[in-house]
């Protein structure tokens, strides 16, 4: 096992120096990070921030060194606020990440559950009516069911909350912070609920028709034995890429739920610096945002030999 997680992670770390490098020649190819200076009208200013910024060496030069400073955790300064960008990604990825933590499992349980109960009653009512709603949340869009929960659940009940994570003098895990999560999460959620319970209602069903399955059967192994220990594993291993991707997606993929509701999250963090240009900051978010969806796709691979010894014996 051992040497398979190896090899991955060696296999990985190509794609990660191409992928970065790819992202961080298409920033600097878009944005200028002296913009903010022509304004002063005087070239000299220009050109000395250029050569400070090393703007004027190869973009190869210009990336390898941007890259030894994002090892020892320099990513540059804010044009914006003049903030460590580091800073400023640490404090987004923070809440960024209570997003994706609570949403990712409240929607694997739920999908999972809903998966599995549709797959073994095929056909059934219960079956049609979540086969409905899943069609439903896959096509509804996340802003809509976003300002809908709003209008109905923040503005005219008042039970939760849909500004930021905390009330002001808040903080900590407390009532007041579930009433501000309920919303984005579930805002989060629909869509990938609907979405991994459709996949793993057809894995399932693939797996409920294998060979081993009904042989346990023949045997006379409880249907609950048959379904928990000998289904439910196999099934879950197709269902397990999807996760992977769908998770690592999400660190970038925020940007409409956290303008929303309000929360300074990666997505935020995104939105702010494409519209002012902040050039450090969109390269160290792209480049997290590339990294991380890379090591969700190594997780999936090392689940993948968890889950099935065959494919790492492979």
């Amino acid at each position: 096992m051992l040497t398979y997680v190896v090899r991955r992670i060696l296999y990985s770390i190509p794609v990660v120096l191409i992928a970065s490098f790819l992202l961080f020649a298409f920033v600097r190819s878009t944005f200028d990070p002296t913009a903010r200076l022509r304004a002063s009208r005087d070239p000299g200013v220009v050109q000395r921030e250029r050569e400070r910024l090393g703007l004027n060496d190869p973009i190869f030069v210009q990336y390898t060194t941007w890259l030894g400073n994002a090892v020892t955790g320099d990513l540059g300064e804010s044009s914006r606020t003049n903030e460590e960008v580091t800073s400023m990604v640490r404090r987004a990825m923070g809440k960024t990440l209570q997003l994706i933590v609570w949403g990712a499992l409240i929607s694997a349980v739920i999908a999972v559950g809903i998966g599995v109960y549709s797959a073994v009653r095929q056909y059934s009512i219960p079956d049609y009516v979540f086969t409905g709603l899943s069609y439903l949340g896959i096509a509804m869009p996340p802003f809509w069911f976003g300002l809908i929960a709003i209008s109905l659940l923040a503005v005219k009940f008042r039970v939760f909350y849909s500004l930021g994570l905390h009330s002001v003098g808040q903080e900590g895990f407390n009532l007041d912070y579930v009433r501000h999560l309920v919303l984005p999460v579930a805002t989060l959620s629909v869509q990938i609920v609907a979405s991994w319970s459709r996949f793993e209602r057809a894995s399932m069903l693939d797996v409920l028709g294998a060979d081993y399955v009904r042989t346990a059967r023949a045997k006379g192994v409880p249907q609950r034995t048959v379904i928990m220990k000998h289904a439910l594993r196999n099934a879950l291993i197709p269902l397990v890429t999807v996760m992977s991707l769908d998770i690592g997606a999400l660190f970038g993929g925020l940007i409409i739920t956290e303008a929303i509701f309000a929360i300074s999250g990666m997505g935020r963090l995104f939105l702010d610096a494409l519209i002012q240009g902040d050039v450090n900051v969109l390269e160290a978010w792209m480049v997290i945002v590339a990294v991380t969806i890379i090591g969700f796709n190594l997780l999936a691979d090392v689940l993948y030999g968890v889950l099935d010894p065959r494919i790492r014996l492979s």
